[in-house]
């Protein structure tokens, strides 16, 4: 963790209550992602509040925004704990995801997306692309067995492919299934001393599955991530 959030920033005068709050739930969302606060590690408002030499207020508000995102656990007496996941969580949270990926690509064949019903009208062929080279960096990290850079641009990925659903509601609630999936995930991941071969990388292969509107390989796509990864992490947690 960082030793210090320093109040001010260069040429932007003082940094606001709010933009401390996100600079720091920022921080302590990379730290549980990448594995650095381990699960069940416990700590205060207090205790968070001196390590980044801050007041309490936004320190607070950050927590409670991690708390509701899942990445944290809130307890009234004792502060807030990074969650104890088990694998019946994370078979939970990947059951959740597949009924929003499949009511996504489901309405992607029933026509009820228009931002897809033609692919290369150039606004939509832009935003592919952008979303096709997130899957480009994702691929490459999961090739080197870069956890941390895979979760990174695996969260933009997915992120930005569910908004061209035009629902944000719809692609609030799958990014949070995500990130507490990869909280989930990434306390067994972390145990591997090489994880490639062993990450996620077709990407690419989705993307380009929803540019030709084939719902079917797109969901065998994801529906044999989703077999990889629940096969890769109950292996992990029986042995741990």
């Amino acid at each position: 963790m960082r030793e210090e959030m320093h109040p001010t920033m260069p040429g932007n005068g003082a940094v606001t209550r709010s933009t401390l709050r996100q600079q720091i739930a920022d921080a302590l969302r990379d730290e549980v992602l990448a594995g650095r606060l381990q699960p069940g590690r416990e700590f205060t408002v207090k205790e968070i509040a001196e390590q980044y030499g801050v007041s309490a207020t936004p320190v607070r508000e950050a927590l409670v925004d991690l708390s509701a995102q899942g990445i944290l656990d809130a307890d009234q007496h004792r502060g807030f704990r990074v969650p104890e996941y088990s694998f019946a969580d994370y078979r939970g949270m990947i059951e959740a995801r597949s009924l929003v990926t499949d009511g996504m690509f489901q309405a992607l064949v029933d026509g009820h997306h228009p931002a897809f019903k033609d692919p290369q009208e150039p606004r939509v062929a832009a935003a592919l692309a952008g979303v096709r080279r997130r899957g480009e960096e994702a691929q490459r990290a999961a090739t080197a067995g870069d956890l941390t850079i895979l979760i990174g641009y695996d969260l933009r990925f997915w992120r930005e492919l569910s908004a061209l659903f035009g629902n944000p509601y719809l692609s609030d609630f799958l990014h949070r299934l995500r990130v507490q999936s990869w909280v989930c995930a990434v306390q067994h991941l972390r145990r591997l001393p090489d994880l490639r071969g062993y990450l996620w990388s077709r990407h690419t292969e989705l993307v380009d599955a929803l540019s030709r509107r084939d719902a079917e390989a797109a969901r065998g796509i994801v529906a044999a991530y989703n077999t990889h990864s629940l096969a890769l992490i109950e292996r992990l947690s029986e042995n741990g």
